[in-house]
């Protein structure tokens, strides 16, 4: 038997052999004798911070036979009614049938041989709603996988589904040819739709089909994967799933190879795939939207990589990460039943609009990317990006009222700004979270929000959009984060001598906050502590130290301080202190910095060559996160340049350095304010009021107005935020399944 087995291994001939088991019990199965000895099966994904996936031998005694794993999604939040299963076979028995079954149901006929592993895959069909069992019985061994399953539409941990949802799928322009046809299901579901597009010798993306054709266009292009000379052939897939639309693009010699599937994968295909996100905040989430950028890109298409993205991960459409991180699972569910497990990720974050989906993605549901390449990080929405919008709007109201007593350079100083033209900039930005302007709602949703004459309509703010993840208040309207208490607004410009001391009491006494309207009042803002302990233990608020400690980040940092532009350096920094707090360095993150972006297929190459060693790397008793540090390619170093010279340095906020000479830092209000570098301060602690941390004197007069505006203190900087608590764990869920349910808004 053994001898026999061996023999197997060496010819190639346990293709054959499995496919006769599958015949024997009934299956189709097959695959053909491909003559190439199998390699090394990759090991089933693993999502950390999830259970994995149950297994039993209801025959214990019994010498194990066949193994299953699941590919295509952690084994508790299946969607859809197919599930991508490899099935190895450990030990060859001819007197022994084979069958696999789900839910009862065999499908064995299903399993096709991988010739690049030697295993077998199956997309199982029978998954219904709920827990499933899928058996694979050999012999006298019998093991088990324990699935639990969601609908196709979702959702599995985002929470409920906000309604109304306006359908995007009509619209979509990144068809390039054909429509997506609704199947009327009230869940803005549509039917799958493949297309073909080749690079034609004039760098354009020219639509065909296969079909028709007896021989490839004399004009189009060619590239080299894996050695082989391919045609720059697209398979353009478009669809639903998660009442997102979402595409992916591969590499596919139509017209000399079988239709693509996990066991039959196009010799175009390098295994690997790019996840592009884009956008900035958008106000409203009540849209499935209709774009994204295109994934015909030679940038990454033309190395073999196999790309992917939804519209739900436009952050122009949709701004809850959680509900973006849930369409990344349902999306590389569905590439993965189509094509195969990829050898891994990378979440590319390819416009300088979205900076912070990728990395909240990684760090809050590990698994989903095994790298991040990002353009203009900001560590997160809430604190990188709508905090700074906030105090900008209160700002940028006050200089407004107050015109002839400030200098631009006064500005400049108390905003941290580098021009002049982010005050008023950031303030019009601030307009994403105003529920009464009338363009943050997609035309068709009618039931809007009005202060007066309907309090209970739909509200278009990134908070509302989120509400699953902040909770509501009596009136159902989302709780905010936002908080201003306490916060001494241009303090290091006083200390400085910026300003004089009369301007500082002046801008604090008078510069208020914003209600839950966005409106103008006197007081301060109070922002909601269960948001804010919820942004922290779920990493709305992003911690850094989840599934991003051990995840590679390169990032293309475009100098933009010096134009009116929301991605400012310092929210590099940001993200760097986060990381120092969390894992006690930062060196997963390298910052490649100039004037303009730095081109996309340098930093993959980079990206590659990191993970591909990470994989590599077999070192006993090392954690991934200890992989990615120690696998750094030694020449990926922080550098920048300015023109076309490179300078290979640490890349830092502030200090003298050729780097910030070039490309100097700005500082966000609240860094002004005190504020730490990390600006993962929300609402800051209190203390009394102390002459000791004003670097200018105080007259009587003037230190009683400074009590009086501050009665209940200022803000403590040296201690953690109020509310500010590590993070809960990774894959948290906000409904409806129970693992690592964090918080149901349905039964608050």
């Amino acid at each position: 038997m053994n001898t026999h087995k061996n023999k197997l291994r060496t010819t190639g001939g346990l293709s054959v052999l499995l496919a006769l088991t599958l015949a024997a019990c009934g299956g189709g199965g097959g695959g053909g004798d491909v003559a190439v000895a199998p390699a090394p099966a990759p090991a089933a994904p693993e999502y950390p911070g999830l259970p994995a996936p149950e297994t039993e031998t209801p025959t214990p005694n019994a010498e194990p036979t066949v193994k299953l794993a699941l590919l295509s999604s952690p084994a508790d939040r299946v969607m859809g009614t197919t599930a991508l299963v490899q099935l190895e076979l450990l030990k060859f028995d001819a007197e022994a049938r084979l069958r696999v079954t789900a839910n009862g149901t065999d499908v064995s006929h299903l399993f096709r041989a991988d010739a690049a592993t030697g295993h077998f895959l199956g997309n199982v069909e029978n998954i219904r709603p709920g827990a499933n069992e899928v058996v694979a019985t050999y012999g006298a061994y019998s093991t088990k996988l324990t699935l639990t399953a969601y609908p196709r539409t979702g959702p599995v941990f985002s929470g409920p589904h906000i309604e109304p949802f306006v359908c995007g799928f009509g619209s979509f322009t990144r068809l390039g040819g054909g429509t997506i046809v609704s199947l009327e299901d009230g869940k803005c579901s549509g039917r799958t739709l493949v297309s073909y597009f080749y690079r034609n010798t004039a760098g354009g993306n020219t639509g065909v089909n296969p079909a028709t054709l007896t021989s490839y266009p004399a004009n189009m292009a060619y590239v080299t994967v894996n050695g082989k000379q391919v045609p720059f052939l697209v398979r353009l897939e478009s669809g639903t799933v998660n009442r997102t639309v979402y595409q992916s693009a591969i590499l596919h010699d139509a017209l000399n190879e079988p239709v693509p599937s996990p066991s039959s994968r196009p010799a175009g295909w390098n295994g690997k795939l790019v996840y592009t996100t884009m956008g900035g905040c958008g106000a409203n989430g009540n849209q499935q939207g209709n774009d994204f950028i295109t994934l015909i890109n030679p940038d990454y298409m033309a190395q073999g990589y196999a790309a992917v993205s939804s519209t739900l991960n436009n952050a122009a459409f949709n701004c809850n990460d959680v509900l973006a991180a849930e369409s990344v699972m349902a999306v590389k569910e569905q590439f993965a039943k189509s094509y195969g497990m990829p050898t891994y990720t990378v979440g590319f974050a390819n416009t300088t609009g979205d900076g912070a989906q990728p990395l909240q993605i990684a760090d809050n549901y590990p698994g989903l990317f095994d790298g991040v390449i990002t353009t203009q990080v900001m560590p997160d929405t809430t604190t990188g990006m709508l905090m700074k919008l906030f105090d900008a709007r209160l700002l940028n109201n006050f200089f407004n009222a107050n015109a002839a007593a400030w200098t631009t350079s006064q500005r400049l100083a108390v905003t941290g700004f580098r021009t002049i033209g982010n005050v008023a900039g950031h303030s019009t930005e601030a307009n994403r979270m105003d529920p009464l302007l009338a363009a943050n709602y997609p035309a068709a949703v009618t039931n809007r929000y009005d202060p007066v004459n309907n309090r209970a309509g739909v509200r278009a703010t990134p908070f509302d959009a989120a509400r699953n993840v902040w909770g509501v208040n009596a009136e159902g309207h989302a709780l905010r984060p936002l908080d201003n208490t306490g916060v001494q607004y241009g303090l290091r410009a006083l200390n400085e001598g910026a300003i004089t001391v009369d301007q500082f009491l002046a801008l604090n006494e008078q510069v208020g906050g914003l209600d839950r309207d966005f409106q103008p009042q006197a007081a301060r803002t109070e922002g909601d502590l269960a948001a804010i302990e919820r942004g922290y233990k779920s990493g709305r608020i992003l911690n850094g130290g989840g599934g991003l400690a051990a995840t590679p980040v390169i990032e293309r940092r475009n100098y933009v301080d010096t134009t009116a532009n929301l991605h400012m350096k310092v929210h590099s920094y940001s993200l760097r202190e986060r990381l120092l707090q969390a894992n006690g360095h930062f060196d997963n993150h390298v910052i490649l910095s100039q004037s303009g972006v730095i081109a996309a297929p340098e930093t993959l190459a980079a990206m590659d060559a990191w993970l591909t060693a990470v994989l590599a790397d077999t070192t006993d008793g090392r954690t991934r996160a200890q992989k990615v540090t120690a696998n750094r390619p030694a020449d990926l170093k922080d550098a920048c340049w300015v023109g076309a010279a490179k300078t290979e340095e640490p890349q830092t906020a502030f200090g003298a350095s050729t780097c910030n000479t070039a490309y100097p830092s700005g500082r966000t209000p609240r860094m002004v304010a005190g504020g730490p570098l990390a600006e993962n301060v929300v609402k800051c602690q209190l203390k009394p009021v102390d002459a000791a941390d004003y670097a200018v004197p105080f007259t009587p007069g003037e230190w009683a107005r400074l009590q009086a505006t501050f009665p209940a203190g200022v803000c403590d900087w040296t201690k953690a935020g109020v509310g500010q608590q590590p993070l809960a764990g990774t894959w948290l869920s906000f409904g409806p399944t129970q693992t690592n349910l964090l918080f149901d808004i349905t039964r608050p």
